[in-house]
């Protein structure tokens, strides 16, 4: 049947089979009143008729009890043609006569929570298993397929809005409401069947697994990408990890600088830190003793780039350090809190998004992902942390102290800078930052160059490289700039020479045996 009738439904039986219980007692009471019957399975039916609501078991219906500990329950011809059956068509309804089978009009299922089970860490697989659902997603496919005669609600949230039409319209259910429902409905199993399949495949001793898939709900569409022209949405758990509450909506790029910073926050513990982001790259970034003071510290690496940027702050945002930010404009402020005083005054400015970090720390993506031109290129997430006993010492001067401090601050900040990345950093501050250049050389020259533009001197300063510096010549750069120690991945063929310059000019260089390429 190639047309599909455009036509309102009248909702006469509905079959409930839910998991999440949150919203039906006050869902079957008001599809009750309206004079429908409502069939039902296990506990969903036992809650139902303990609130005094009349309801059909399911086994009465398709004369067969539910077996296997309930595992088969609906998977039954009087459920499915009931469900399937295009009751605009006499030849579908003279069957249905001919067998004894009702038309369902409504099935309202949400699935064993799949995902819950699997989020524990302790989870056999055994317990994995018992918690897929089979019927259900037969069920809600069943009745999107059919949606021009059949409506189906996966999710508490959607109740209201339904029963309303339904109490507004005499019963009767929309086509354009049946057609955004079963688009809901698949969304719905589409997901479910991804977490299933996402869990087996993590099962396998491969990293990335052969097949990855994904499924992310759209959070809100955006007004455009990183142009007008370009069309343009948000997907996942968004409103789960921040909470823009003042402000315009936040954009695409706006979505691009956040993620950097909340990246390169994330390496930072619990000493007070600001960075500012611009156009995704670090124009500063500093730990101080007060967050003001770190603040001041980020700021003062370039005081030019940070107009128009975003500032991330690791503390709740006080008063005073929103004070000095407010000095210039900043078009995003992201913090895990704000003072009431902070916020009285930030939030003066209408077009100024302030954004609450609500989940820092937690849930770190395994995987990351990048389109190209066949689909997608897939890599474990850059999530190693520093770790300070796995570095070599390779030149004849060690650190001292507080080299290392800075050396440490230093690795943290040009991990999250484009590859080529250069960083110049003393006293927890960065003094000079490269980045995004085709050669070593051209960063380093960039970060001396901006560090003596805003008055920073380099002297005893400490220089970070994202990769190893393939001669000799970046070493000596950045030993006449005044740098006296160097952390580096190491690794390269000249790296010998590299390390001989480093003792000309008596560096201490560390080798971390890691790179951290951002391209």
């Amino acid at each position: 049947m190639s047309h599909l009738p455009a036509i309102d439904i009248h909702i006469k039986r509905a079959l409930i089979s839910v998991s999440e219980k949150n919203g039906l007692i006050p869902l079957a009471r008001r599809l009750n009143n309206l004079g429908i019957k409502l069939l039902s399975t296990g506990g969903t039916a036992r809650a139902i008729r303990e609130s005094g609501i009349e309801v059909t078991d399911v086994s009465e219906i398709t004369k067969f009890r539910e077996c296997l500990d309930g595992r088969i329950k609906t998977l039954h011809p009087n459920i499915h043609a009931g469900i399937l059956a295009r009751t605009t068509m006499e030849e579908d309804l003279n069957t249905l006569r001919e067998l004894g089978i009702q038309p369902i009009e409504l099935v309202v299922v949400n699935l064993y929570p799949f995902k819950k089970a699997v989020s524990r860490p302790d989870t056999e697989l055994g317990n994995a298993i018992d918690k897929i659902d089979i019927g259900g997603p037969t069920m809600l496919r069943a009745a999107a397929k059919n949606f021009a005669h059949t409506s189906v609600l996966t999710h508490p949230g959607q109740y209201d809005a339904f029963l309303t039409e339904l109490e507004e319209n005499d019963s009767f259910i929309r086509y354009d409401t049946r057609l955004e429902l079963a688009r809901a409905g698949f969304n719905h199993t589409a997901e479910y069947d991804n977490l299933i399949a996402g869990y087996f495949n993590s099962l396998e001793d491969k990293i990335p697994p052969r097949q990855i898939n994904i499924s992310l709900p759209e959070a809100h569409g955006l007004r455009y990408g990183e142009n007008p022209h370009q069309k343009a949405g948000v997907y996942g758990e968004v409103g789960h990890y921040i909470d823009c509450f003042h402000g315009k909506e936040l954009s695409y790029n706006n979505y691009l600088d956040l993620d950097a910073a909340i990246q390169l926050m994330r390496d930072f513990g619990d000493e007070p830190s600001c960075a500012i982001i611009k156009h995704t790259i670090p124009c500063g970034a500093a730990s101080g003793d007060t967050l003001t003071k770190a603040y001041e510290k980020a700021f003062s690496t370039d005081t030019v780039s940070p107009f128009g940027g975003i500032v991330i702050a690791n503390r709740t945002l006080d008063l005073i350090t929103a004070q000095a930010i407010d000095k210039i404009f900043t078009e995003i402020i992201i913090a895990p809190g704000f003072d009431d005083e902070a916020l009285e005054l930030l939030t003066q400015k209408a077009n100024r998004r302030l954004v609450r970090l609500k989940n820092a720390g937690g849930d770190v993506p395994a995987f990351s992902f990048r389109s190209i031109f066949c689909g997608a290129l897939a890599q474990e997430a850059d999530q190693l942390a520093a770790d300070p006993s796995g570095f070599k010492a390779v030149s004849k001067r060690t650190p001292t102290a507080e080299e290392m401090k800075d050396l440490l601050f230093a690795w943290k900040i040009v991990k999250n800078v484009k590859s080529n990345g250069i960083v110049f950093a003393k006293n927890g501050k960065t003094l000079g930052i490269g980045s995004g250049q085709t050669s070593r050389v051209d960063s380093s020259e960039i970060a001396i160059t901006k560090a003596g533009k805003f008055g920073h001197s380099l002297k005893h300063s400490v220089l970070a490289s994202d990769a190893f510096f393939p001669f000799s010549d970046g070493i000596e750069a950045a030993a006449k700039a005044g740098a006296s120690a160097i952390i580096q991945p190491g690794g390269s063929v000249r790296d010998q020479e590299v390390v001989d310059m480093a003792d000309k000019y008596n560096m201490a260089m560390i080798f971390t045996g890691m790179r951290h390429f951002k391209h």
